[in-house]
């Protein structure tokens, strides 16, 4: 990797407390944001829109003039950002259509070899899709020139599909909102951003003097604003980093090598007493909600009044949950820190996130364990410091890295956590056999 690339980085800056006035405007512009959206989506999530997606400018150019703008009196530095934001959920729901549609290509034993060609040749352009979904003449693509297929038979199959997956998005996501660069200038420590007001702008006290000149995403918290600011940093380049390093990803022991050597030892017993608690708390929730809506019914006023004003708040409960949730997150960053600095690699190979069984029933505190399980926040933070510090980050297939022997190869038995071998007498936690065979693995292929 070169030594001038750089990667953009998410940073924080945190505003004062601020006055009861400044969150009510700062609310009533997320709300409208988020009114812009659900319009947005509704009007052009559909078939009919497929192929005037990109670019979004034609969108911006119709929502400019449909008068919804005026309506809300929502200034355009956050109307035409939040256009282009529902725009692209709507892309990404199209992406998940067309994947799952790719999915069901996969598996059907029905569709012959050409059959296949062509539909995944129609998904691939977007112009042709829309055609077909519309029940519109188009000239058949050059890769589809040739194949014995029945076209109409082929596109009946991708309408019903779509039909069935296609779903239009929407959100009640009222906590935050973008601002463009013109939409926001600063002043004497603070960040003053446009007011629905002409000419008119609301001060934002901030707890440093950091100023920026970019898009910049706006998250409301209970009695102050967190800007996230997307800024280029440089990569570091380490000489020193020249190891090959092979991890298996757990729960109970975060990263455990093939040499043997641990980092995040014994992270489910920093993560499975918050899950207790958390079962325990949402219990009496449940219980109360409960109460409460048995007074509701009751129409008992004053009883449910006391209810939700002393048991169903929230404050109490997120600031409880976040505060253990940080306390994770900056053991995980540490370690992941840790063995890169021990470890020098220039190359780390782990094994692709294997997908819940759909098959299998799972225990409530089994699904309770996975929902709270921070894998998929481990794994994220280990792809941005492996960019970071110019690490190569391999993934390769899961596929007998659990339960075949990395002594002799042979099928083995998995009891708790530990591997034994009754082939070659071999006894080890499922772990370090795991990242055994993923060394392997990568070795020989």
């Amino acid at each position: 990797m070169p030594s001038n690339s750089t990667m953009t980085k998410i940073v924080w800056q945190h505003s004062q407390l601020l006055p009861e006035e400044t969150m009510d405007f700062l609310r009533g512009i997320a709300v409208d944001c988020c009114k812009t959206k659900n319009y947005v989506y509704g009007k052009y999530s559909g078939v009919k829109n497929l192929n005037r997606l990109t670019p979004v400018y034609n969108i911006l150019n119709e929502m400019r003039y449909c008068g919804l703008r005026e309506q809300l009196n929502l200034p355009s530095v956050y109307y035409e950002l939040a256009i282009a934001d529902a725009v692209a959920d709507i892309k990404r729901s199209w992406g998940t259509v067309k994947n799952k549609i790719g999915e069901r290509i996969t598996a059907n034993e029905n569709l012959s070899a050409d059959d296949r060609i062509y539909l995944r040749t129609v998904l691939k352009m977007n112009s042709i899709y829309s055609s077909v979904l519309n029940h519109q003449d188009y000239e058949l693509p050059r890769n589809a020139a040739g194949l014995e297929i029945d076209v109409k038979r082929l596109n009946n199959l991708l309408c019903r599909l779509t039909r069935k997956y296609l779903v239009q998005p929407s959100t009640d996501h009222i906590s935050s909102f973008r601002i463009s660069p013109n939409g926001y200038s600063y002043k004497d420590g603070a960040i003053r951003i446009v007011c629905r007001i002409p000419r008119k702008r609301i001060t934002i006290p901030l707890k440093d003097d950091r100023i920026f000149d970019r898009q910049i995403q706006l998250q409301i918290k209970q009695n102050y604003v967190m800007l996230a600011v997307p800024v280029e940093v440089r990569v570091k380049q380490h000489r020193d980093y020249t190891n090959t390093v092979y991890i298996y990803i757990g729960s109970k022991d975060m990263f455990t090598l093939s040499n043997g050597t641990i980092y995040g030892e014994r992270l489910e017993e920093l993560v499975n007493p918050e899950t207790e608690r958390l079962e325990k708390k949402n219990q009496e929730r449940y219980k109360m909600y409960a109460i409460y809506e048995q007074n509701a019914e009751d129409g008992n006023q004053q009883k449910t009044e006391i209810i939700q004003t002393n048991n169903l708040g929230r404050l109490k409960y997120d600031r409880q949950k976040e505060k253990e949730r940080l306390r994770t997150t900056t053991f995980i960053n540490a370690e992941i820190n840790r063995m890169l600095r021990v470890e020098k690699p220039s190359k780390i190979v782990i094994t692709r996130p294997v997908t819940k069984s759909r098959t299998k029933i799972y225990s409530k505190s089994a699904n309770r364990r996975m929902a709270r399980s921070f894998r998929g926040y481990i794994r994220e933070r280990l792809a941005y410091k492996c960019k970071v510090n110019a690490v190569e980050l391999v993934e390769i297939s899961s596929k007998g890295t659990g339960w075949i022997c990395a002594e002799c190869g042979a099928e083995g038995k998995r009891q708790g956590t530990e591997f034994i071998c009754e082939g070659c007498g071999q006894q080890t936690t499922i772990a370090l056999n795991s990242a055994r065979n993923i060394q392997q693995k990568y070795l020989t292929k």
